[in-house]
């Protein structure tokens, strides 16, 4: 390095750093705005083992599964545990069950020839019972077949 002293006026050979380091500067503040931003992976939560096996309540006493069966040439008949019910009570009945339960969730399980208006009509109807989550039942498919 070499220092000029005065004089001459001629041109330097020397090399004007500053805008490379304005230009770094931007691109270092560029890149620690974006880096937080990128998005994650979703959130799931793992289902953690029952801590005391005495204290577990039996889960089928617990869980509402709203059956939608298909009849040949008819209505799709409807049940709620295994207990028949027409489809003008789902409401009301669902509505009982879930008044005075903190967990809200439900099954809908509907057989193979049934259209899917008549399940998505059993999910409305939940919806507005107050059900807050409402799972779809599918058939066990079993190993060898």
């Amino acid at each position: 390095m070499s220092m000029t002293t005065g004089g001459g006026g001629g041109y330097s050979s020397d090399i004007n750093v500053t805008p490379m380091i304005d230009i770094l500067l931007v691109l270092l503040i560029i890149f620690m705005v974006i880096v937080p931003v990128t998005p994650k992976g979703l959130d799931a939560l793992v289902p953690q083992p029952p801590k005391d096996k005495q204290k577990q309540q039996n889960p089928t006493d617990r869980t509402i599964v709203v059956q939608v069966m298909h009849h040949p040439g008819a209505q799709p008949g409807y049940k709620i545990n295994e207990t028949d019910v027409l489809k003008g009570e789902l409401l009301p009945k669902l509505t009982d069950i879930y008044a005075n339960r903190a967990e809200r969730i439900m099954f809908v399980r509907g057989d193979d020839e049934v259209n899917f208006a008549s399940i998505a009509e059993v999910i409305d109807i939940g919806r507005a019972a107050g059900v807050d989550h409402i799972g779809l039942m599918t058939p066990k498919i079993m190993a060898g077949q």
